[in-house]
């Protein structure tokens, strides 16, 4: 029996250029969202805020803009039939946050939809650790502000830390540049129109072209192997954006919705050290993720 807590499931259509992806929990697992970006789509993120249940089932990452949010639909059906979910006087109820991108400017105008969601979750496993155009990364762009966009995808990033192995899903749709911080290597970057050199960011700075709002976003997982509480979840999940804004230039823009979603095996209250090795980690891990899909 595999080690993991999570199975990961794609439904990739490459004619269409979108797809989803469903993270299915064994348990209930305490999970927290942190959205930075000026135009997201998301659902049941209400949840995950303070004073809330603070527990999913399961998590849906999904192409087709706000058309996409309906593969959490199909992922409650599966896990409904399995008699999950927080527990009522009529039936079971599955708790599935998600959050979508917008491709629908690339393939066939089609979208995933609630069958989308469910054949992701039925054929979800574990070790599945692709990366590339798949799943909700399908149709996933970056560099814009030149006006041909690259092609990205989904990525992971892996990291140790005291309080566990940390594993990071993001899916890379940002309008920005992606750049290696260790060395400041532009990996993808936009085209300067007017052909001065000028980085997306300092596009962006000088107005050097109007970007279409709503259209670009990064979005993601951070699975923590280990026991969190409240406190420690929000701390890992601002530590995510730190990654992101690290190889993400820029990042957290009014044109991008970034979401990222941390979840720890189980509840636990680790001590300052354990929570400052694990931001440390989760750092890591999401800029590990993002360079992933770019690195030959």
């Amino acid at each position: 029996m595999s080690s993991y807590w999570y199975r990961v499931g794609h439904v990739t259509d490459q004619q269409a250029l979108t797809g989803c992806t469903a993270i299915i929990f064994d348990q209930p697992a305490p999970a927290v969202v942190d959205v930075r970006g000026g135009a997201p789509g998301t659902r049941e993120t209400t949840l995950l805020g303070p004073g809330q249940h603070g527990k999913v089932d399961a998590i849906s990452l999904s192409g087709g803009s706000a058309f996409g949010l309906s593969t959490a639909d199909g992922i409650m059906r599966y896990l409904g039939e399995l008699g999950r979910g927080f527990p009522t006087a009529v039936r079971p109820v599955p708790l599935v946050p998600a959050a979508i991108i917008f491709d629908l400017a690339v393939g066939d105008p089609i979208h995933p939809d609630a069958d989308w969601g469910y054949r992701a979750a039925r054929e979800a496993t574990y070790d599945n650790f692709e990366i590339g155009a798949i799943g909700a990364g399908t149709g996933a762009t970056v560099a814009k502000l030149g006006g041909k966009p690259s092609p990205s995808g989904l990525g992971w990033g892996f990291a140790d830390s005291l309080a566990g192995r940390v594993a990071a899903l993001i899916v890379v749709n940002a309008v920005g540049d992606v750049v290696r911080s260790r060395d400041g290597a532009i990996l993808r970057g936009a085209a300067d129109p007017e052909g001065r050199g000028r980085t997306g960011a300092e596009l962006m700075r000088d107005g050097a072209r109007r970007i279409r709002p709503g259209e670009n976003t990064t979005i993601g997982c951070v699975l923590v192997d280990g026991a969190l509480d409240r406190y420690a979840l929000q701390r890992a999940v601002i530590a995510a954006h730190d990654g992101l804004a690290r190889c993400v230039h820029p990042a957290h823009t009014p044109f991008d919705g970034d979401t990222l979603f941390v979840v720890a095996r189980d509840t636990g209250a680790p001590d300052p050290t354990t929570v400052a090795s694990l931001c440390v980690a989760v750092t890591e891990a999401v800029e590990s993720a993002v360079i992933s899909l770019f690195e030959d």
